[in-house]
Order: C-alpha cells, then sequence, then structure tokens
C-alpha cells in the first residue's frame, strides 16, 4: 500500500512564532505539574521522621521510609513506559489529561493510609501519574515552544519542581506541628493539599491543544494547519506584530503507529552515541536525586537531632537554591550551548558532593553546613538535570520522542532512583557517618560519569529546528530505513547535522 506524502510548514510556523501569552499558557498549564511533584517527594522526605512516629497512624521502619520512596519510583518507571507508549500512539494532550488525574486519585487516597502495604501502593499509583507526566509534558512542550528558547524554557519549566519542594518544605513546618495538628493528622493533610493545587492545574490545562508536530504525523496534516492558524491569530492579537511567512517546508508519508520493534532499531542502530548520551545523564541525575533528597529528613534526624516538626525549615534553602540554579542559568543552555553548559553542571555537582561526604565523614559538618553543602550540589545538579530531559526530547524522532523519554527516564530512574533510597535508608540506619558518605561518593561518581558521557558524546541543540536536530521516522525523504544523510550519530566531539527542510514556495490560502 502506497503511503501517502504531504508537505508541511509548521514546524517553521511555530519556531518563528515570537513569544506571547499563549506561550505561558502553555507552560503553566503543563510545566507546573513539576510544582506537584516536586511538593510529593519533598513531603514524604520531611515527613521521613514523622511517619516512624508511633502514634502517626503507620509507625513505619526507617528502611520502610525508604522503601516508600522506592515505591513511587517504580510506580513512575513503569508508569513512564505505559503512558509514554500512550502518548505517541494516541496524542500528548489525551495522556497529559489521564495522568494528571491518576496523580490526583492516588494522592487523595495517600492521605487515608491506614497501614504501610496501602501507604507503598498509593506511592507507587502517585509515582505512575507523575511519571507518565514526564513523557507526555515534555514532548508536547518542546513541540510547542519556539526553537530559540527552548532550552531556558525547558529548564525553567522542569526546574520548577524545586518551587514545589520550597512549598512542601514550608508547609510541613506548620502540618508537622503537634500544636496545630495531630500526630496522626498533618501529615495526611499534607497530601490532600498536593489533591488541591493539582485540580487548579488541570482546570489551566484543558486550554492547552495537541500538539500539531504529533498531528501532522499521524494522518491529520489540515487538522495541524487549521490548529497553527489559531495560535497564529492568538499571537498576533496577543503581541500586535504581524507573523512573517514561512518558505521552509518538510515533506512527511503518513503512517501507522510505531512499535517498540522500531523504536529499538533507532536507538540502537540509527542514534547508537546518542542512546549512550542519554542513559549516561539520566542515570547520573536520578541517583543524586533521588539518593540524597530523599533521605535528607532521616539524615538530619538521624544525626543531627532535627525533629520532623521543623526539618522543613531546613530543606527550604535547599529547595530555593536548586530552584534558582535552572532559572539563573538556563538562558546559557540556549547562548553558551547545551554541551558546555550540561558538561559544568554535572562535573560541578559531582565534584562539590565528593567534598561533602568527606567533610561529613570526618564530622566537619553541622546541620547549617551541611544544608548549604546541599544546596551547593543541587544548584548545579538541579540545572543538569533539567537539561537531561531536554537533551533526550530533542535528539530523537517526533514519532518516539516520549517513549524515547520514558525508556530513559525509566532505566536511569530504576538503577539510580529505585536502588538509591533503599540503600540510602539501608546507610542512614547504620548511624555511621562514613557508611552515608560511600552513598555520597557513589553519587558524585555517576554524575562524574555523566558530565564525561556528554563532553564525548553531547549534540549541540541550542536554537535548532526539532526536524533539524532529529528528522521525523516518517520523513519523505528517506532511503528505505536508513536515516537521512547527517541525522546519525555525529563522530565524537562534532554536533549531529540533520537534513534541513526543503525550501519551497508558501502554501496558498493559509500559509503565514
Amino acid at each position: 500500500m502506497t503511503q501517502e506524502s504531504v508537505q508541511t510548514d509548521v514546524p517553521a510556523r511555530m519556531d518563528r512564532l515570537p513569544w506571547a501569552k499563549w506561550h505561558w499558557t502553555v507552560v503553566l498549564g503543563l510545566g507546573t505539574v513539576w510544582v506537584l511533584d516536586g511538593l510529593e517527594v519533598t513531603i514524604v522526605g520531611a515527613l521521613g521522621e514523622r511517619l516512624t512516629d508511633p502514634e502517626s497512624g503507620l509507625r513505619l521502619t526507617e528502611t520502610e521510609v525508604g522503601l516508600a520512596a522506592s515505591f513511587y519510583v517504580l510506580g513512575a518507571v513503569l508508569g513512564s513506559l505505559f503512558f509514554g507508549y500512550l502518548t505517541d500512539r494516541l496524542g500528548r494532550k489525551k495522556l497529559f489529561l489521564l495522568t494528571l488525574a491518576l496523580y490526583l486519585v492516588a494522592t487523595v487516597l495517600t492521605a487515608f493510609s491506614f497501614s504501610a502495604w496501602w501507604f507503598f501502593l498509593m506511592r507507587f499509583l502517585t509515582g505512575a501519574g507523575v511519571g507518565g507526566e514526564y513523557a507526555a509534558i515534555n514532548s508536547a512542550i518542546d513541540e510547542l515552544v519556539p526553537a530559540r528558547v527552548r532550552g531556558r524554557v525547558d529548564l525553567i519549566v522542569n526546574g520548577s519542581y524545586w518551587l514545589g519542594a520550597a512549598v512542601g518544605a514550608a508547609l510541613t513546618l506548620v502540618l508537622l506541628d503537634p500544636s496545630l495538628f495531630a500526630v496522626d493528622v498533618g501529615w495526611r493533610v499534607a497530601f490532600a493539599l498536593g489533591a488541591v493545587l493539582g485540580v487548579g492545574i488541570l482546570l489551566v490545562r484543558r486550554n492547552v491543544p495537541e500538539s500539531p508536530r504529533w498531528l501532522f504525523t499521524h494522518g491529520r496534516a489540515d487538522e495541524a494547519d487549521k490548529l497553527v492558524d489559531e495560535i497564529e491569530h492568538k499571537v498576533e492579537e496577543q503581541t500586535g506584530a504581524e507573523l512573517e511567512p514561512v518558505s521552509e517546508r518538510i515533506e512527511v508519508k503518513q503512517r501507522g503507529t510505531v512499535g517498540f520493534g522500531t523504536v529499538a532499531k533507532v536507538l540502537v542502530k540509527t542514534y547508537p552515541k546518542r542512546t549512550l548520551l542519554g542513559l549516561g545523564l539520566f542515570i547520573g541525575q536520578a541517583f543524586l536525586y533521588n539518593a540524597v533528597y530523599f533521605t535528607q529528613a532521616l539524615v538530619l534526624g538521624r544525626f543531627f537531632g532535627i525533629s520532623g516538626a521543623t526539618v522543613g525549615g531546613y530543606l527550604i534553602p535547599l529547595a530555593l537554591g536548586s530552584l534558582i540554579g535552572p532559572l539563573a542559568l538556563g538562558k546559557l543552555f540556549d547562548t553558551v550551548g547545551r554541551r558546555t553548559m550540561i558538561s559544568i553542571c554535572y562535573l560541578g555537582s559531582g565534584v562539590l558532593l565528593v567534598g561533602t561526604g568527606l567533610l561529613f565523614q570526618q564530622g566537619l559538618l553541622t546541620e547549617t553546613t551541611l544544608t548549604i553543602a546541599w544546596t551547593a550540589v543541587f544548584f548545579l545538579a538541579s540545572a543538569g538535570a533539567s537539561a537531561a530531559y531536554l537533551t533526550v526530547s530533542e535528539i530523537f524522532p517526533l514519532e518516539i520522542r516520549a517513549m524515547s523519554i520514558a525508556l530513559f527516564y525509566s532505566v536511569g530512574t530504576g538503577l539510580g532512583g529505585i536502588i538509591g533510597p533503599a540503600l540510602f535508608g539501608v546507610l542512614v540506619e547504620t548511624g555511621q557517618p562514613s557508611a552515608v558518605a560511600v552513598g555520597y561518593y557513589i553519587g558524585a561518581a555517576v554524575m562524574i560519569f555523566g558530565g564525561v558521557v556528554e563532553i564525548v558524546l553531547g549534540v549541540e541543540a541550542a536554537g535548532r529546528s526539532l526536524e533539524d536536530i532529529a528528522s521525523p521516522l516518517s520523513a519523505a525523504t528517506r532511503s528505505g530505513d536508513a536515516p537521512p544523510p547527517g541525522t546519525a550519530d555525529a563522530p565524537a566531539g562534532e554536533s549531529a547535522i540533520s537534513a534541513r527542510p526543503r525550501r519551497s514556495p508558501p502554501r496558498s490560502g493559509t500559509s503565514r
């Protein structure tokens, strides 16, 4: 059966749009979910000591607190794979509504936990919703914002995780105060508040459209053109600027759903170096994030006697520093470039964590200086971690973008996120600073490894169209299953060069 080919200028039209109120709607509707994720992780981290209280209603051990974190991450891993697959099949919008709904239900039910097994189950389901969000949201945002600002927008969106972390830490100061809330009530209210914020995000998200890029590769080119017409009209009204016509087009063949076999073939055969790059970045940031952050409250409680009611005060500066990192450095990822900035963030945070481990092992840190050290580490690490999602979203073809994010998130988080919290829970329970320091050294090593991988295999994607970085699988210029000239992995140390969309006269009628 002959595949129908269509020409489209949708990518060029979306990339040339000036920043407008419409883009803020996209960012607020989609990106604020990371605030929820940060809220979730921080609340559980800060609640760690409280949940071990015999009067909490759960009475978890320190090891079980770490296990609960692992269940959350396991849910995120499996959820990202399942929902990532559906995102590429059914579209971005359907899935970013479904995954948020799952998060809301599971979070509310967490507040009603009556035993350890129920708490573990709800943490698993909450993680599944958040994991699905990673694939759907990063795909949609990168396909809707202009190429020239994609780096800073993506970093700010993913970095907003830490705004949720700061809010969560501040909330625990109130909710864990036994003079205000009973020991078995405050932590339940903390989970319920996350659901309230999620409902607000859901209302905004309903106004975010489907990705026009996804539409034109799934037999809906006319719908994609109409949608871009509407977006352009809104942007012109909001900015008062008349949009210039575009001449760049790309020709694609309408094709069916991409299966796991095709995904594997593209990752292993077409882009093997990019696959190694994604693994190196994701494993490093996942271990550091989950191993250290999930168990901070346990470390402060065990080694410095900080109670669960006040531990949030030590997490707020760390969260704020981690938020400021992507905000302050985001623009540099579009100007200085991806490879330089990612390498600096990964190597720098790894070196700082080694120093933190040495000082902690020698007993030279107080609860205040340890918090300062963590803040410095995460200032760089948070920007690097956000850039890992940006990288994987950019360097693989549109048809497998969500699934690629899901796969790398799953593998990286599975190795670093599931093992990390459980391992740190055991290390903290030993009561030995030297044991905890070993965990810091492992986290530092994988971050430094990620930085080295970026130096060797990094792809410079700053300011480039997504279709230029990785030509769509459905591009009509392809010869069989081989990648277009220049789109496979570039030699180490060089940026990958993709075949640019060919130029042709503007379409009549709807072209701008």
